[in-house]
């Protein structure tokens, strides 16, 4: 079992910055791969970031030059720094854990960009 609690989401103006955090609990060292997707509303659910457990990162081609995906020291938290947001990724974000055998999801944190 994992548990995945995010923080960090609120009202921002476009061009401006928030910080995403998401903290693990429970089985995080059998954690393959660890990120963040986000909804809008009327939209699927689509990946923005992720990390895997040796490192690598992948984006959505979307994010890529202004957010960073990183994760803590202690490897169970992770975080989610956007730069330069835009009104169109006013959305819920989610963090995601994939492990062998299921992945686990958190509650969700809204984003708002306002123009």
């Amino acid at each position: 079992q994992v548990q995945l609690v995010e923080s960090g989401g609120g009202l921002v103006q476009a061009g401006g910055s928030l910080r995403l955090s998401c903290a693990a609990s429970g089985s995080t060292s059998s954690i393959n791969t660890i990120g963040w997707y986000r909804q809008a509303p009327g939209k699927q659910r689509e990946l923005v970031a992720t990390v895997e457990s040796g490192g690598r990162t992948n984006y959505a081609n979307s994010v890529k030059g202004r957010f960073t995906i990183s994760r803590g020291n202690a490897k169970n938290t992770v975080y989610l720094q956007m730069n330069s947001l835009r009104p169109e990724e006013t959305a819920v974000y989610y963090c995601r854990a994939d492990l062998l055998w299921r992945d686990y999801w958190g509650q969700g944190t809204q984003v708002t960009v306002s123009s």
